[in-house]
């Protein structure tokens, strides 16, 4: 990691954060509806415009590199601010090591309180429509995902797109969906190998001067 990111010496990074649900292995308990059946430890949360039993990757990147810093695991229940500040405090200690820093955090609404916005010098997360209503200048971002506020702001939080991308690959490059595991460390632990083959592949591609294929696995099965 510390290799791949040389190039962010002594500069300053914009942590792009995001939450990606993981589907549990379960099928809901009969006698509660919120938790899992073979799979005590799964909680039914948010996934997309629906609700699901699963898990939740909670996962912050370099907006430049495209490279996971930092994450944590949760069940799907519980809130992204829960776990917004350990998220940032983990992806600062990654960057210490290569001589950078925080400029900036982009996340969604989910992620704005107060503790995280004050953590860091500059913040583009949108707030909610009904918070802060009538106040001037503020980002917001409306149901069909347009943003409205400052333009420099609104030029920031596309950034976000960046880790929807990284989740997807996650998802689909590198079978981070497909897992048949229980219990929270247990899908922790298949997550955490899914974003390692995804820094490998990236090193990989890199080390042959081939940049084109850092998200490419069938490359290197071939």
């Amino acid at each position: 990691m510390a290799k791949l990111l040389k190039e962010q010496q002594s500069c300053e990074v914009d942590v792009v954060l995001d939450a990606s649900f993981i589907k549990a292995w379960s099928i809901r308990d009969p006698t509660d509806n919120q938790t899992g059946f073979s799979d005590a430890e799964a909680r039914v949360g948010r996934s997309g415009r629906s609700f699901a039993l699963g898990y939740k990757l909670h996962l912050s990147i370099d907006h430049k590199t495209m490279l996971p810093l930092s994450s944590v695991f949760a069940s799907a229940n519980q809130n992204e601010k829960k776990h917004s500040l350990t998220l940032l405090e983990k992806a600062k200690r990654v960057l210490q090591r290569c001589k950078a820093k925080v400029r900036s955090v982009v996340a969604d609404s989910q992620y704005g309180d107060s503790k995280l916005r004050g953590a860091v010098e500059k913040a583009t997360i949108p707030y909610p429509a009904n918070h802060m209503k009538g106040v001037a200048g503020l980002l917001r971002v409306d149901r069909t995902f347009r943003t409205y506020g400052p333009d420099e702001q609104r030029v920031e939080y596309h950034k976000r797109q960046l880790i929807e991308t990284v989740n997807s690959f996650l998802k689909t490059q590198f079978n981070m969906a497909n897992n048949k595991v229980r219990g929270l460390k247990q899908v922790a632990f298949y997550a955490l190998c899914s974003i390692l083959c995804l820094v490998l592949n990236r090193e990989a591609a890199q080390n042959i001067g081939k940049h084109e294929k850092a998200v490419s696995p069938t490359y290197f099965n071939a």
